[in-house]
């Protein structure tokens, strides 16, 4: 367990949401008007500081297929583990020639997911100690973008086969990390993910190793914990045997057994 250094919760506690709503919302950012998905917990209670969590989309992906589901369970599974315990948000990229994305151009998505930081602060009742931001492939390469530049209000991340594909720019500051990458993953490959890893090795102060990897065919995953980190700032690797996927499964067990959302909740519960 992962103890914060204080309690903060925002000034939305204790006030009933105005300017938002549960499901669709949007906001003008830079001139361009963006959606995004507010998913609160049943009973939602503002009186209860919650933790907050991104659900960023893949390329051609939207707010709707992470916060609904369809090709994945709705936010890569983890309400499942969480218990009420979170507030989601599914923000949607932008749509250029290859699609909807998070191409974060003069920083416009870190812009985008800023606002909508400071806005749920100022409507709900949200631990400030306790954010996360989780996604796959553009997904995860933004999830990335924002920990490098929002670091001191990012508690972790997770990028699930992801690349630097969004920027990381602004800052140095260590965020803990947890990062998932198939061997053979044919469209972003795992040096990628290694990349995106090995700069919060460095910046999170973890000794340096080369983890294992599971051997092709295998059809399975290792999960590596690196020592040495600065307190308060882990960092998680797991490689497994297969392509480019938020939901690969072990051999032997069923297509809807997966072991992102467990790890990640592993991750990120650990932090009080």
């Amino acid at each position: 367990m992962v103890a914060g250094a204080f309690s903060a919760p925002t000034a939305g506690c204790g006030k009933a949401p105005t300017s938002i709503k549960a499901g669709i919302n949007t906001m003008t950012v830079n001139n361009k008007r963006r959606e995004w998905i507010l998913s609160l917990p049943d009973n939602y209670d503002n009186t209860k500081p919650y933790r907050f969590i991104f659900g960023l989309h893949w390329l051609t992906g939207t707010m709707n297929d992470v916060a609904n589901g369809g090709q994945i369970q709705p936010y890569y599974g983890l309400p499942a583990f969480t218990n009420g315990s979170a507030i989601y948000v599914s923000p949607n990229g932008l749509v250029d020639q290859m699609g909807s994305g998070w191409a974060n151009q003069g920083n416009e998505d870190i812009d985008f997911l800023t606002k909508i930081m400071e806005t749920t602060n100022n409507e709900l009742c949200i631990e400030d100690n306790l954010r996360f931001s989780m996604g796959f492939s553009y997904g995860a390469g933004m999830s990335h973008s924002l920990a490098c530049s929002l670091g001191g209000k990012l508690r972790a991340v997770a990028a699930f086969s992801g690349a630097l594909l969004s920027g990381c720019a602004n800052g140095d500051a260590p965020v803990a990390f947890y990062g998932q990458h198939g061997n053979n993953d044919n469209v972003l490959p795992i040096a990628s993910g290694r990349q995106i890893r090995d700069t919060w090795v460095q910046r999170n102060g973890c000794a340096a190793q080369s983890p294992e990897e599971p051997a092709r065919g295998s059809r399975k995953h290792i999960l590596t914990k690196y020592t040495g980190c600065k307190e308060d700032k882990p960092l998680w690797w797991t490689a497994f045997d297969g392509g480019h996927s938020p939901i690969p499964t072990d051999s032997g067990t069923s297509k809807d057994t997966t072991f992102t959302a467990e790890y990640v909740w592993e991750f990120f519960s650990q932090f009080k």
